[in-house]
């Protein structure tokens, strides 16, 4: 798999086996540097997530909003997941190599949680491992 690049997909949260169905959710993605710099800065809500990466850890100073961050591993697969108020700084997490940010409280109505694998799709493309796989 080549580069991820800057841009808009969707991201698929996978539901439980016969409990949920899939979750489909508008994504961003920022893989530059300045697009991740920015990141959520500036703005007063967010219609889906935002895929920070390469990264492994995020802060919220300067945000006018909290937020839900999950980190990934290389294989999409979720290690943590918190919410942030503005004004923090996360403690980074060693085995992330990409974060999803979304406003407070989305991520629990995606049945988004620790161990679930998340698929990644933009310009016709599909990730269901990182950068790295």
């Amino acid at each position: 798999m080549g580069r991820w690049r800057d841009g808009r997909g969707q991201l698929t949260v996978r539901g439980d086996a016969g409990e949920r169905p899939a979750v489909h959710v508008p994504l961003e993605v920022a893989t530059s540097y300045r697009a991740r710099t920015k990141g959520l800065l500036g703005r007063d809500s967010l219609d889906g997530a935002l895929l920070l990466s390469p990264a492994n850890s995020v802060h919220t100073f300067r945000m006018r909003m909290p937020i839900d961050v999950a980190y990934l591993d290389r294989r999409l697969r979720v290690i943590s997941v918190r919410t942030m108020p503005p004004g923090r700084l996360g403690l980074p997490r060693v085995r992330a190599r990409h974060v999803i940010e979304a406003e407070a409280g989305a991520m629990a109505e995606w049945g988004l949680r620790v161990g679930a694998r998340v698929e990644v799709v933009w310009e016709g493309a599909t990730a269901t491992e990182g950068r790295e796989g």
